[in-house]
């Protein structure tokens, strides 16, 4: 049989489905039962058992069954009467149907199975009965009865059900069937994410799809008909009301069968979203209690809502339910509604938040607008941290309805800001700049301190949307003309400038400029009073201190850096995620400084909390640094599947909010990944990947396009171009790479000496061996960065003739790199010091080394690493003395002999496989080849022929 066409995350279903028709096919009969929530896929599922029933020649009976049917066994009626014909298509005469209204449930079981077999010419039936918790109560008699027949007739019985709606006796008897193995159970999982994106048309918000669908098929179409955003459905879903009236209709059809009374308190309940309380239900509704119990109780009867939690409330079965009544609901009914569940919320003394939910609807005819309008704008303050696309949302209300005419001119321009920190942190940069923009040219908008404010608005969406110079020059008019040194109290809103003004140039590549500011900054705002660091400011002299560390670390004072990063990370670890995110990259910025200084695992720690803290649609440009460091991370510590795919989440990201330099960096950060788990013929894949990253950095001297250009030279090495290599390192930052940020310069000077010593230029390779060695010995010569000079000097080494210094240069770097946890690299410099051991201590010597490369290769799944490896490997074994070369093994070849002394030693195979890189067929290959040149027949007999190995 031919494989059965695949649905999208329902591998295991449909696996199922093509069984039963194989067994129908070869004369035995199926009892398949489908069973599920609404919307999760049923129907399609019974549409494809219909559809390889059909393909193999079966008859094909089908129907729905429907709510409150006339008359008794209709679904198996309408089934009879739309009976299909084979695929095959000879024309049979008709079939008289049974007798439904004089038989018993047994003669009728017979009059089934008879005139299904008169019908199918012998290739089998298949009965599909769709929706059979609606079925009335002799249909389900009869379902339990033809259920016990279909083992020995070539006939499928399949049926769909939901068990919440299903009859208790019918769930019973065929739950009992299932336990007796006369009935098998399909219940389709919610999709996943994978499933997602394929039905979705990519990954880019599969996660967040699969979220707000909890992978139910429907959910997921009405959503994607929706237009849906994360961030702004179902607020602005009218957009694509044809698409999604289309896609609801199997929802909107059930709601439509459902009496007045209960529509109407459906309707109450999805205005006042989920969860919600059955009084206030009737509050909303304008119904009496027990008027709205029985209603209740009735859509509880038909599944479309649930018990909460917490206890005492009800939820929708699905929250898209909710949106999607609250979205066909008539907009005046909808408004008085509303109306009526802020006054309810009022009364309860509800937080501002809930309120304002409501607000947003019944604003356009409040009676009293003003009071609507506070709700929204402490309703705002109060999710702005959570939902800042909603607080957004709210904030524009409140502009666009408080009178700008007498207005407080202050409060007008305080709920402006406010209104541009949400769109930025929703990732709406462009529209928070032009609101800022609109501030600044307004005269009189600004008063006092608020344009200080504005201007950071302003230099935070440039440096966001890659305008740095714009950034710049905005945040000069401010910087420039402050009193030197700072002095306490720093107001809140010049040390937030000060901040965002930093943090421009630690992007820009130029910390060195702001780093005297940034501790001048941090120093003032840590002088203050601790009354006057409450709340906002504490925040901001949590940011400062960061920023003053980071640019310490950056600049390569790691001396200094180090117990400034540890003392920040001990203050933004005692600080609320609020108070450590008050600026954007807080914890981006302290992440990377650990980093730098080498503390990889608080690194980890600090860039995970931040991405959590920005999860789902929230404050995506924090996401972005967090996902770009957490890259990096993964791939130093071998992590390659990781890697690739934070590096693709920061380059969705990036390009949501219009970031071209994260952007770019993400896809080098993908190319590196992508090169060392990828097999060698896909190099050049890679190192185009690398290249179109950098092409889409903003060209200068900046942390995004100093990594993406040392990304790239590391993929030109690795792919045999060393002279492309060079050029990358040499245009990007200068002969002595001054342009680059000094941490990455001994990484990036090994790379110049590797690189120079194959293009045979041993000039500029021993320039750039001191060079990295110098810049090593400046940042302290810590773990990492003296392995690099380490790689540096073994190159050289080696290149100018002098193997053993290069290979014991070589074993030191990789004993570093071991005790960093850095596979990758460790795996990388014991195969490139293998021509200088083996030169130096000879074949054999390098053996070893080479198996410990290998090694962790395969642990990190560095799929090129391992290919090179085994090619070092086989070079060295065609190469070595033969270490016995008198005795047994001097009849066996060189791959035998390796195989045979490894077995010898009581390796199974495929451990044998594992450490040479070879298949296991090859090694039982070579391996019978032994026992036949040696004359044994076991590994026993091996081991006793061979002897201890020869020391």
């Amino acid at each position: 049989m031919s494989e059965a066409p695949a649905l999208a995350g329902r591998r295991e279903e449909t696996a199922a489905l093509a069984r039963a028709v194989e067994d129908l096919y070869a004369g035995r009969g199926t009892v398949l039962e489908v069973a599920g929530d609404p919307g999760i896929g049923k129907t399609a599922l019974l549409n494809l058992l219909a559809r390889l029933a059909v393909e193999r020649g079966a008859t094909v009976l089908r129907a729905r069954a429907r709510c409150g049917e006339a008359k008794p066994y209709q679904v198996f009626r309408d089934a009879w009467k739309r009976a299909a014909p084979p695929a095959a298509g000879s024309r049979l005469p008709a079939e008289p149907g049974p007798p439904w209204d004089t038989a018993s449930d047994h003669e009728l079981v017979r009059a089934l199975l008879d005139g299904c077999a008169r019908r199918d010419g012998g290739l089998g039936s298949v009965l599909v009965l769709d929706d059979l918790h609606h079925a009335d109560p002799a249909s389900a008699r009869l379902v339990e009865a033809l259920a016990e027949e279909c083992a020995a007739r070539p006939l499928v019985l399949a049926f769909a059900l939901r068990p919440r709606q299903t009859p208790a006796a019918l769930l019973a008897a065929l739950d009992a069937a299932s336990h007796t193995g006369h009935l098998v159970r399909v219940e389709p999982a919610p999709l996943d994410a994978a499933a997602i994106a394929s039905l979705a048309g990519g990954s880019g918000t599969a996660e967040r799809l699969a979220t707000c669908s909890l992978g139910n098929p429907r959910a997921l179409r009405v959503l994607l008909a929706a237009g849906h955003d994360p961030d702004e459905w179902p607020a602005r879903s009218e957009a694509a009301a044809g698409p999604l009236l289309r896609a609801a209709a199997p929802v909107f059809a059930e709601l439509e069968a459902l009496p007045g009374d209960c529509a109407e308190v459906l309707a109450a309940a999805a205005v006042l979203g989920e969860p919600f309380r059955p009084g206030d239900a009737a509050h909303v509704a304008g119904y009496p209690v027990d008027r709205t119990a029985v209603a209740l109780g009735a859509l509880a009867a038909a599944d479309l809502i649930r018990s909460g939690p917490p206890a005492g409330t009800l939820v929708f079965r699905h929250p898209v339910l909710g949106h999607l009544l609250h979205h066909r609901m008539n907009p005046g009914l909808r408004h008085d509604a509303h109306h009526r569940a802020l006054g309810l919320l009022d009364a309860r003394g509800a937080g501002s938040a809930a309120r304002a939910r409501h607000a947003e609807h019944a604003l356009p005819a409040a009676a009293d607008p003003a009071a609507a309008l506070r709700v929204l704008a402490e309703g705002a303050a109060e999710v702005l941290a959570r939902e800042p696309a909603t607080a957004a949302r709210w904030l524009r209300l409140t502009l666009e309805y408080s009178p700008a005419e007498g207005a407080d001119a202050g409060a007008r321009a305080r709920l402006a800001l406010d209104c541009c920190r949400a769109l930025t942190a929703a990732g709406r940069t462009e529209e928070a700049r032009a609101l800022a923009h609109e501030l600044l040219r307004t005269p009189g908008a600004l008063p006092g301190r608020l344009r200080t404010e504005a201007l950071a608005v302003c230099v935070e969406a440039e440096r966001l949307l890659g305008r740095y110079e714009e950034a710049d020059a905005t945040a000069r008019t401010v910087v420039d003309a402050l009193a030197r040194p700072l002095s306490a109290p720093l107001p809140a809103q010049t040390a937030g400038l000060v901040f965002d003004y930093g943090l421009l140039h630690a992007l820009r590549g130029t910390a060195a400029e702001v780093r005297g500011l940034a501790h001048e900054a941090a120093r003032a705002v840590a002088g203050a009073d601790e009354g006057e660091r409450e709340g906002e400011s504490e925040g901001v002299y949590a940011a400062l201190g960061v920023l003053a560390a980071f640019c310490d670390s950056y600049v390569g004072d790691f001396a200094r850096a180090a117990p400034e990063v540890a003392r920040c990370a001990r203050l933004v670890d005692s600080r609320p995620d609020t108070v450590a995110g008050r600026a954007p990259e807080v914890l981006a910025l302290l992440g990377c400084a650990e980093l730098f200084v080498e503390r990889f695992a608080d690194a980890r720690r600090h860039l995970s909390r931040g991405l959590a803290t920005a999860g789902g649609g929230a404050h995506k440009h924090i996401a972005v640094n967090q996902l770009l460091g957490l890259s990096i991370l993964d791939q130093w510590a071998g992590r390659l599947d990781a890697a690739q795919h934070h590096a693709h989440e920061a380059e969705r990201l990036a390009g949501e909010i219009g970031a071209p330099d994260a952007a770019g960096l993400a896809l080098a950060l993908r190319a590196s990944a992508l090169l060392w788990a990828a097999p060698r013929r896909r190099t050049s894949e890679a190192v185009e990947l690398a290249e179109a990253g950098l092409r889409a950095t903003v060209p200068g001297t900046g942390w995004w396009a100093g990594s993406a250009l040392g990304l790239l030279a590391v993929g030109r090495l690795i792919g045999g171009d060393p002279a492309a290599c060079l050029r990358t390192l040499v245009d990007g930052g200068g002969e002595d790479l001054a342009l680059l940020q000094p941490p990455s310069r001994p990484s990036l000077f090994a790379l110049m000496t590797a690189a120079a010593a194959q293009c045979g230029d041993l000039a500029s390779a021993a320039r750039a061996a001191r060079a990295a060695d110098a810049a090593a010995a400046r940042l302290g010569r810590t773990p990492f960065q003296q392995a690099q000079a380490d790689r540096a000097g073994a190159a050289l080494a080696l290149a100018q003739g002098d193997p053993a210094r290069a290979a014991g240069l070589s074993l030191d770097a990789a004993r570093a790199f071991k005790a960093l946890r850095m596979p990758v690299l460790q795996a990388w410099t014991l195969i490139s010091a293998t021509p200088a051991l083996a030169a130096a201590h000879g074949p054999a010597a390098a053996l070893g080394p080479l198996d410990e490369a290998l090694e962790a290769a395969r642990r990190c799944g560095a799929l090129r690493l391992c290919e090179d490896g085994a090619r070092a490997r086989a070079a060295l074994t065609a190469t070595a003395p033969v270490s016995r070369p008198a005795g047994p093994l001097a009849t066996l070849s060189v791959r035998e002999r390796e195989v045979a002394e490894l077995a010898a030693t009581g390796l199974s195979s495929r451990q044998v496989a594992e450490r040479l890189v070879l298949s296991t067929r090859t090694v039982e290959t070579h391996l019978g080849n032994a026992y036949r040149k040696l004359g044994v027949s076991s590994r026993v007999a091996l081991a006793r022929l061979l002897g201890p190995p020869v020391a």
